[in-house]
């Protein structure tokens, strides 16, 4: 099945707790700070079964057609095929929404391409997973997710030596039906938009912790589940103020559990901590999941040259050497992520293994990928901010001043350069804005520098990828070569 805009957003009005401070959202589909950013996810969803993209962004199977995004590839074209479909929806949104619907049916589906690791210690989840990601597809399913506990929460001594309860999300109860969890899980991104939420483990978990080691999907309705949303950057006013808030504020929402049931057959992991954060790596999950966030990131990038660009040209610097070197460097950075995007597809590997003959994307070129990204973001958004200099505080403080026929003329004739008309540079100069200097820009700093964790978990899972016997043997052979005395000569093997 391939969801309408329409269908979706029919979806998402299901009653689900969705709060901005103490107001209780009652239609994120209407108000004022989501519907923009739901209407954005809902031409994702037209956009991607339109007769003339299906041939990418869709597969059939069985005589059924499902989203390109849950395809388990088999070969190098079926790669090109998750990784071309990423590409066009984070084209669509300018890769400003995270997690868009493409990006946790990665982990879904990167489970599913060796579930068994899920069978461990008595415990029979594989089918549980598989089900899953079969109505997943069949039902073309938004998920978020939320993988990280509260702070404070992983050191199990805090709680025992303070007497406090721990707020992580628990399991408080086991019955004949299913299990009861309750507490606190961070951060779901786009959750607000989104029919269920993943909820797992990506941080290691104390081996005592296993009623916290819970791997299932949640439905946003669920009874007992809220979703406390930080405040929205969407503006209430005029958009030509806030361009990108106004479209793509994806928001990023606490997920709160109070006794949510959950049934037996929809639980992936239970009372296994390793498995609980291991499962991802120990099958292409976290590789088909963090390839969409390169992809992602590259749509970004494009995003940020071209304004660069023209905002150079808007100031007439364009043809400064210096400048132009700048430009040409950003150009190099732009293709430098997108080379790392195709190098994961051109160096593919024939992993997980099995019988099933599943391949995934370069794993060791995804990871430096991630790397490279929070490495460069900061420099990249900088050198935009500099490019714009003093320009956007210079501009009128609002769009009301149009409303005005006496002021817009004035503005007209006093705002008017060589290079560009006014309006059309107060326009420019705001886009740019809302990527380098506003609310909206500031959160995006954040979230590119942790959305795949922190620089030290990226490393170290580029760490945990490097052949390091391969280098060893190159310095170990040279070491062999070099004489032990004087006058010896030896030669490499």
């Amino acid at each position: 099945m391939l969801k309408t805009g329409a269908e979706h957003l029919a979806s998402i009005r299901d009653g689900r707790a969705v709060y901005v401070g103490s107001e209780r959202i009652k239609d994120v589909t209407t108000h004022s700070a989501f519907a923009e950013g739901a209407r954005t996810v809902a031409a994702i969803y037209d956009f991607k079964r339109a007769p003339e993209n299906l041939a990418v962004t869709s597969y059939e199977e069985d005589g059924e057609r499902f989203s390109s995004y849950y395809l388990r590839p088999r070969s190098q074209d079926d790669l090109r095929k998750r990784s071309r479909t990423h590409k066009m929806i984070a084209d669509l949104t300018f890769g400003l929404f995270g997690r868009s619907p493409d990006h946790v049916p990665g982990i879904i589906t990167g489970l599913a391409m060796k579930p068994e690791v899920l069978d461990r210690a008595g415990q029979d989840f594989s089918q549980n997973l598989l089900r899953h990601w079969d109505a997943m597809r069949r039902a073309d399913s938004y998920s978020a997710f939320a993988v990280v506990p509260p702070p404070g929460t992983r050191n199990p001594e805090i709680h025992s030596e303070e007497r406090r309860a721990n707020p992580g999300l628990r399991i408080v109860k086991e019955t004949d039906d299913g299990v009861i969890v309750t507490g606190m899980k961070m951060l779901a991104t786009g959750a607000v938009y989104a029919n269920e939420i993943l909820i797992g483990n990506l941080t290691p978990l104390a081996p005592e912790f296993k009623q916290y080691a819970v791997t299932t999907c949640i439905p946003c309705d669920a009874p007992g589940l809220s979703l406390w949303s930080r405040r929205p950057y969407a503006p209430t006013g005029e958009p030509l103020d806030y361009p990108l808030s106004h479209r793509f504020d994806e928001t990023d929402c606490v997920v709160v559990c109070k006794d949510v049931k959950v049934p037996w057959e929809k639980l992936f992991v239970h009372d296994d901590a390793e498995l609980a954060r291991n499962c991802y790596i120990m099958t292409p999950a976290n590789c088909l999941q963090n390839h969409q966030s390169n992809v992602r990131f590259w749509a970004k990038m494009s995003l940020v040259v071209g304004l660069a660009s023209r905002v150079a040209k808007s100031s007439g610097i364009d043809a400064i050497p210096a400048v132009r070197e700048q430009m040409g460097r950003l150009a190099a950075l732009e293709a430098t992520i997108g080379a790392l995007v195709h190098g994961q597809v051109e160096a593919f590997e024939n992993w997980p293994g099995g019988p099933e003959g599943y391949v995934c994307f370069n794993r060791r070129y995804m990871y430096a990928a991630l790397n490279w990204c929070q490495e460069h973001h900061t420099e990249i958004v900088d050198q935009l901010r500099g490019l714009m200099g003093a320009n956007p505080l210079q501009m009128p403080g609002d769009a009301s001043l149009l409303d005005d026929p006496s002021l817009r003329a004035q503005f007209e004739e006093s705002f008017a350069t060589p290079y560009m008309e006014p309006l059309a540079r107060w326009k420019l100069l705001k886009l740019a804005w809302d990527l380098v200097g506003s609310e909206f820009a500031g959160r995006h700093q954040l979230y590119e520098r942790f959305y795949a964790g922190t620089s030290a978990i990226v490393r170290s899972q580029n760490h945990r990828e490097a052949p390091w016997d391969a280098y060893h043997k190159l310095v170990d052979d040279l070491v062999a070569a070099v004489p032990e005395s004087r006058g010896d000569s030896k030669k490499p093997n």
